[in-house]
């Protein structure tokens, strides 16, 4: 009998941490690179590692085994809703930008814009 009162205890301190409190302000937590079109359709291959610093800032993973290749991670999670990932990969050949993948696409302005600079 003594047991049951601390399981209710148990159980409503678990229940406490899903519970939303009204008027309690939630806060939406951001990681990472913003990344935006503008950046993305920036990009052409070629382009140095400095200039692409320039434009996306620093890579968020750094990884030391492979210099060619640096990515760009983004997440955002709106106060008690869903995570959104957004990730970047771009890789290198011999210092220079040779394509890259990820969530992102050169929108169709971008496209139009590079074959009439050239």
């Amino acid at each position: 009998m003594k047991a049951v009162p601390v399981v209710a205890m148990i159980l409503l301190i678990m229940g406490c941490s899903t519970f939303r409190f009204p008027g309690v302000h939630r806060i939406t937590v951001q990681q990472g690179n913003v990344i935006s079109q503008t950046m993305i359709d920036k990009l052409r291959p070629g382009m140095t590692k400095s200039q692409i610093r320039f434009i996306l800032g620093n890579a968020v993973v750094d990884d030391s085994l492979d210099r060619d290749q640096w990515d760009y991670v983004y997440t955002i999670q709106v106060a008690g809703g869903e995570v959104l990932r957004r990730i970047l990969i771009l890789h290198f050949r011999e210092e220079r930008l040779s394509y890259f993948e990820g969530d992102f696409l050169p929108s169709e302005n971008a496209e139009l814009t590079t074959t009439e600079e050239d």
